[in-house]
């Protein structure tokens, strides 16, 4: 057999090898055409391991606040509640009624019903102004000039009703649908429904800016919802919530007594099965890890211009709780947080519950939210976040048109007004109308289950479709009631 020359012969890696079986040599393009499937699952792997992109098709996901698909085209993300909690009155601030200011003093020319305190006095006038702002010419008391500003962002609803005339009862009812104790909060179905798009903050989150309504926090509970989903209590200041800061020396021994905590809640969970308490309990030692990077970065406003923080009213002492608390709405909305509540602070009026010197007691509760509302619409739009943020205005009941007294007004749950703003909303409507006095919803009559359906279909929820099994029964938040507000839509 003849022998083949050695310059046909190479070594490779200690091996003699023939060249005629050498393999071909690789072009840099056909390497990257071999390699994309590599690279793609790569990619896809990193993907899959972010909860933003992996967790939507992840439906057995354990983290209950993954987010969820909406049920069509959603036009807003977030909603921010601005809880007016004690009933500011409708006829003081944004549905005017001249008949008061004709018949100021005189006995009621109508059939009145039995009021909370059954004080039933004449007839009381407005003690404010009215006047008509912006192109669609809608007015609104002097009690509010900074909010005026943007009416032609506002949907204002003069005919809403509550089925309560107590705070409680009340409360629960606009929170929950259900005027009792124990059901779960509009906030809490909403991040049922949807989850979250922030992983390191709850999805519900509720900033006491110093008075918690009657009825206390099971306002904002999740009742039969599991109870990942309640909402989360921040107050002020730079430590908003309680026990979060770090107690172990270091990082690692924190994470080896969270990884300890794992693996024994994972052996309950394969001896007993899944329960909601437990569930939520790890899910809270684990969210509860990651707020404490991400609570103390979202209160500190050092990254906040003078100029944004002036917008908000933080310069002024009148003005600095409920704006510091409108601009941190804003930041969690910017991170993803799906419903945040805000509460009212404590002026020494009883909130907006005056039944006496009602001049006082509203004047001082309208001067410390008025601008830092109007400051929070302002920089929500500029910032292109109000087109994907629902904000809602309201408290549970309204106020009567005659005295309570000489100098008040007593609880009226038949006719009030609400206003909506933000993603959806058609601005400069008015929707509804109240009597000549104030007194009684007459056109376009709404319930609170009305409100709740047209939150939930602004963010891409069908309110009868969501469901839970509870006691025997699918539940949802509007009952077997509740239709969607079509005309205040955008």
């Amino acid at each position: 057999m003849p022998v083949e020359p050695k310059a046909s012969r190479v070594v490779r890696s200690g091996i003699m090898h023939c060249q005629r079986f050498l393999p071909p040599s690789v072009t840099r393009r056909e390497m990257l055409s071999r390699c994309a499937n590599g690279f793609g699952a790569v990619a896809l792997s990193a993907l899959l391991a972010d909860r933003d992109y992996g967790a939507q098709a992840a439906t057995d996901s354990t983290d209950p606040l993954f987010p969820r698909r909406p049920n069509f085209s959603p036009k807003a993300k977030s909603v921010i509640f601005l809880f007016m909690d004690g009933g500011p009155s409708q006829v003081d601030t944004f549905d005017p009624k001249p008949r008061l200011e004709r018949e100021h003093g005189q006995k009621i020319k109508m059939k009145v019903p039995p009021t909370q305190f059954d004080d039933v006095g004449n007839v009381l006038k407005c003690p404010w102004k009215f006047r008509q702002y912006g192109q669609s010419g809608i007015p609104v008391s002097e009690l509010f000039p900074n909010v005026a500003k943007h009416v032609d962002k506002l949907a204002i609803v003069r005919s809403m009703t509550s089925e309560f005339s107590e705070h409680t009862n009340a409360n629960y009812f606009i929170h929950s649908g259900v005027g009792i104790q124990g059901r779960p909060s509009v906030g809490a179905w909403l991040t049922y429904g949807l989850g979250s798009e922030c992983r390191n903050l709850p999805g519900f989150v509720v900033l006491n800016s110093g008075m918690i309504p009657p009825g206390g926090l099971d306002c904002f509970n999740s009742g039969f919802l599991p109870a990942s989903y309640q909402g989360s209590l921040f107050g002020g200041g730079e430590a908003p919530v309680a026990d979060i800061r770090r107690a172990e020396p270091t990082d690692r021994v924190q994470q080896n007594k969270l990884a300890l905590l794992r693996k024994l809640d994972g052996r309950v969970v394969e001896r007993i099965g899944k329960v909601d308490m437990l569930e939520s309990a790890i899910g809270n030692y684990e969210l509860a890890f990651r707020m404490q990077t991400a609570v103390p970065d979202l209160v500190n406003l050092a990254d906040e211009s003078k100029a944004t923080q002036g917008l908000y009213g933080i310069d002024d002492t009148t003005t600095e709780i409920f704006g510091r608390q409108c601009l941190i709405a804003r930041r969690l909305v910017e991170r993803g947080v799906r419903f945040v509540e805000l509460l009212c602070q404590n002026l020494g009026h009883d909130r907006w519950d005056q039944h006496s010197n009602l001049e006082k007691g509203h004047a001082a509760n309208a001067k410390a939210v008025d601008l830092p509302i109007a400051g929070l619409l302002q920089d929500l739009d500029a910032r292109g976040l109000l087109d994907e943020t629902l904000v809602v205005w309201a408290g549970e009941f309204g106020r009567t048109p005659m005295a309570q007294g000489s100098n008040g007004r007593d609880h009226n749950p038949y006719g009030f007004t609400i206003w909506m703003a933000g993603g959806g909303i058609r601005g400069g409507t008015v929707y509804g109308a109240t009597d000549e006095y104030g007194y009684y919803a007459v056109e376009n009559k709404l319930q609170m289950h009305d409100l709740h359906a047209t939150i939930l279909h602004i963010l891409g929820i069908d309110h009868k479709r969501l469901t839970y099994r509870f006691s025997g029964r699918d539940i949802r938040l509007t009952d077997v009631y509740g239709e969607v507000i079509q005309e205040i839509l955008a």
